[in-house]
């Protein structure tokens, strides 16, 4: 067998096992390891660099909102949690406390923080005295840990990184204003940086945020049709602020509580390109968070001047600003085109011989395929030209899968019919807890989001009059 079709045989067939398939990408493509405890995993440089595009995108568009970076301690005193009863019985489930330090027993039971509501919250009261200190934007990039169960690199462990924004305004309309704004910055992020299409509105009372008065969510479609929570924001009303004593003096001189949100997405995010996008030859990245956008592979590369043209080539593309490496290995060049297909670099260019002397390059698009000869005049601009097509086709590409496959039904088989078959599935809900339950209890769907806007006459599951209209689907 070729050493060039032996490369892909490492992983499983996408469509016949999917979840050995995510396991074996992000495995082989060296983006995690698995942590010597269990339930943690080590981001390894290629999947740290997609982190590090995913901050640096994040943070420009968080800073232009006037967001400022903080960090706040890792180790929670327990008594903060008690001082908000639903937080703390929420998340009581997933966790891990310090008991002992330095030998001692400690006075208080620390948390190690699986969110900072409580943390920042203390703060907050601290440094918000005056209607002038509001409003106050802070946003943390950090670990956070909940003892998780069942883990899945980077779909769920027990540590994981990611950033919190936490804000205090002065009225309850800035708060929610500012919950759907961040909302809306997730939402723009990502489907123009990730390329994920999602849908975006608000959960129901059972899948609420502990604590929150309401809690929006984006939802994206994965490969097989699940769903993946891929980033909320929080209105927090005063829940938060009057248990913690965050207090302004207002304009009129009155002592005012103040109101708050809270928002986070997380390295679940590279999950979800490796599961939205990728295929069976692996991955396949958008251009924006691609550690490596380009991948030079030179052509009998023994040959005089080859070399030489090629780190020209690759000169050229930097100063372009784009990210570029030139694969100079004793590998064949199909094994090669193999190695960085299933990294899911999103463009290779070839150059040989023969396309140095007609001042032309091969570019490989990693989305379709699809190989066309461009000039090696301004090879940069048409470069950075070729990449936005890719990033602007693969969001376009992964939107029409997802819409193809949302479905409506009227009733509970509609439901159970729609989640097997892999969809998304839109279907009436008088708005009871029992019957949403019903409907995880015999389908396995959850409701994952409010299908805003839309209207539906009856509740699929009770018959009775629908309140609103439920994305339902099985979800990671």
């Amino acid at each position: 067998m070729a050493k060039e079709t032996q490369f892909v045989e490492q992983i499983a067939d996408i469509e016949k096992d999917f979840p050995q398939w995510y396991t074996d990408v992000v495995m082989k493509t060296k983006l995690v390891d698995y942590g010597p405890v269990k339930g943690t995993m080590v981001i390894r440089p290629y999947g740290y660099a997609i982190w590090e595009n995913i901050q640096k995108e994040m943070n420009a568009r968080f800073k232009a909102r006037g967001v400022e970076n903080a960090y706040f301690p890792l180790l929670i005193p327990m008594s903060y949690f008690t001082k908000e009863a639903e937080h703390v019985e929420g998340f009581a489930p997933e966790l891990a406390v310090v008991t002992v330090g330095g030998g001692e027993e400690l006075s208080e039971p620390l948390a190690i923080r699986p969110t900072s509501e409580t943390i920042i919250g203390t703060m907050m009261a601290k440094w918000v005295q005056s209607y002038r200190d509001l409003p106050l934007k802070i946003n943390q990039w950090c670990n956070v840990m909940r003892w998780e169960k069942t883990t899945r690199p980077f779909l769920r462990t027990s540590e994981f990184l990611w950033q919190e924004g936490h804000t205090a305004h002065a009225t309850a309309e800035e708060a929610e204003e500012e919950t759907f704004a961040m909302l809306g910055v997730y939402k723009e992020f990502a489907e123009n940086c990730l390329a994920i299409p999602v849908l975006t509105g608000k959960k129901t009372e059972k899948e609420r945020f502990a604590g929150a008065v309401a809690t929006y969510t984006m939802e994206a479609m994965m490969h097989d049709g699940k769903s993946l929570q891929a980033g909320t924001s929080h209105y927090l009303g005063q829940n938060f602020a009057k248990a913690f004593d965050i207090q302004y003096q207002s304009v009129n001189g009155v002592l005012e509580t103040a109101y708050t949100s809270s928002w986070g997405v997380s390295t679940r995010l590279i999950g979800a390109i490796v599961m939205t996008h990728g295929d069976e030859r692996g991955l396949k990245l958008p251009p924006v968070v691609a550690p490596i956008q380009v991948v030079i592979v030179p052509i009998a590369s023994k040959k005089p001047g080859v070399i030489e043209a090629c780190e020209k080539l690759k000169a050229e593309i930097e100063g372009a600003g784009i990210r570029v490496t030139l694969d100079t290995s004793d590998n064949s060049p199909g094994w090669k085109f193999n190695e960085w297909e299933m990294k899911g670099v999103p463009l290779r260019i070839e150059l040989g011989p023969r396309d140095i002397e007609a001042g032309k390059m091969l570019c490989a698009r990693r989305d379709t395929f699809e190989k066309q000869e461009q000039p090696l005049e301004n090879a940069g601009e048409t470069v950075k030209e070729l990449l936005a097509t890719i990033q602007k086709d693969m969001l376009e590409t992964a939107r029409k899968r997802r819409d193809e496959r949302i479905v409506y039904a009227e009733d509970m088989k509609g439901i159970l019919d729609a989640v097997d078959n892999g969809k998304f599935v839109k279907a009436g809900w008088c708005g009871c807890r029992a019957c949403e339950d019903k409907v995880k209890e015999e389908t396995g769907a959850t409701a994952r989001v409010r299908a805003e806007g839309e209207v539906a006459e009856k509740c699929a599951v009770c018959g009775e009059k629908a309140e609103s209209v439920i994305i339902f689907a099985r979800a990671y």
